[in-house]
């Protein structure tokens, strides 16, 4: 599922699949689209253009920094890596949806007799 064609998808669900993905391991962007990839079961597909504005933005809004180095295939890559208030947003926004996921699954197990 290409996540910006989803209209099931909420306002910061891309900001939170990044913090995820970093908090995971240090990865350079690329690294993070392939590490959504993975942990939703293949499910979730980041276009490029939509990822490194979010991790500029992150990184502005000092949730997550970054540092250069060289990636697998020997090339100049900026690595990102979770800072303590990302840490923390990502603790905060989890539990959250974790809240919300479970209102909707009670709400989508209602039955007549019950509503």
């Amino acid at each position: 599922m290409d996540i910006t064609k989803s209209s099931a998808l909420l306002p910061g669900t891309l900001d939170l699949l990044i913090l995820k993905a970093v908090s995971l391991d240090r990865l350079h962007g690329y690294g993070v689209l392939l590490r959504i990839r993975q942990i939703s079961g293949e499910a979730l597909d980041v276009p490029q253009g939509s990822l490194y504005p979010a991790l500029y933005r992150l990184e502005h809004q000092g949730l997550i920094e970054s540092e250069w180095g060289e990636s697998e295939n020997r090339r100049r890559a900026k690595y990102y890596r979770l800072t303590d208030a990302g840490r923390q947003r990502l603790e905060d926004a989890g539990a959250g949806w974790e809240r919300l996921a479970a209102a909707m699954a009670a709400a989508l197990q209602a039955t007549p007799g019950e509503a």
